[in-house]
């Protein structure tokens, strides 16, 4: 079992060069491009990898090294068409080919994300929630939306101001798209309130006035307990979410651009160019400066 350790000492990259991110792709993934961009505008060298070039790399000729990076980013999508449920082939392939390279990989100080199916093949794993450091056993799961269907919307957030999340640091709240049918986060109740008390819920749904969505649907989407839309291990450097902030990359992507610019105008404000789900990989950026 790996231990939680809060002080580890952060994984040493060139001087002057920027932290490398291995965006994890392949089989009916397809969040790789965007992510990669999104990773790229937050300073970021980020590399789009087949998960078969980690696995099987040397008899491909194409070999990847994930000790050569200090991001792992698991992304959006279907991967193997969430055959046998979201995540599932994934998290298994990963688990019995590399399980033991990715608790090393962790353990050496690096930072993982899992957005949308990568939120889903992290909790298959037992990277998250790694509650005392446990990162072998599953203990949360995603499962299929309250409402009975795929749901492709955005959404609100709540930033927990007291959790350790690395990525989350300095934000308030956030506003991004979801798309997912098997998104409800779902635990027994004593590890629900371990994790509230421990302060590992990192996002929670919220209406837009940024109060509690209290389970209301459509605010909370999916029928996540406790409004719960993203959570982090205790050191704060795995992180997964539903929602996808590399999908708001540019001001243009939020379906009301054209009334907010309007009503920044009206203000005598510039627009910010920049989406908002970019300080999430800054933030993961800045960890290593």
């Amino acid at each position: 079992m790996m231990q939680k350790n809060n002080n580890i000492s952060r994984p040493a990259y060139r001087n002057g060069s920027s932290p490398k991110a291995l965006v994890l792709t392949g089989y009916g993934l397809n969040c790789d491009w965007e992510t990669t961009y999104a990773f790229e505008l937050a300073g970021a060298e980020a590399h789009r990898i087949h998960i078969n070039q980690l696995l099987m790399g040397e008899k491909l000729g194409e070999v990847a090294r994930l000790e050569d990076y200090q991001i792992l980013a698991f992304i959006g999508g279907f991967s193997w068409g969430d055959d046998h449920g979201a995540g599932v082939v994934l998290a298994t392939r990963l688990l019995y080919n590399m399980g033991e390279e990715l608790l090393a990989f962790i353990e050496s100080g690096n930072l993982v994300i899992g957005i949308c199916n990568g939120f889903q093949a992290l909790v298959n794993l037992g990277l998250l929630p790694g509650l005392d450091g446990d990162y072998r056993s599953r203990q949360v799961a995603l499962i299929w939306n309250d409402c009975g269907s795929f749901r492709d919307q955005w959404v609100n957030l709540q930033v927990q101001k007291d959790s350790p999340c690395v990525f989350t640091k300095g934000l308030d709240h956030l506003e991004l798209s979801i798309r997912h049918g098997e998104g409800k986060f779902y635990a027994e109740k004593p590890v629900i309130n371990r994790l509230l008390e421990d302060n590992q819920v990192v996002l929670r749904y919220a209406d837009s006035e940024g109060n509690p969505a209290n389970g209301r649907f459509p605010e909370n989407p999916n029928g996540s307990l406790e409004d719960i839309a993203g959570v982090c291990d205790p050191t704060g450097r795995v992180f997964g979410l539903m929602p996808h902030p590399e999908a708001f990359n540019h001001w243009t992507n939020h379906p009301n651009w054209t009334r907010q610019k309007e009503n920044y105008r009206r203000r005598g404000e510039p627009y910010p160019q920049e989406g908002y789900g970019i300080q999430v990989f800054r933030n993961a950026v800045e960890y290593f400066k």
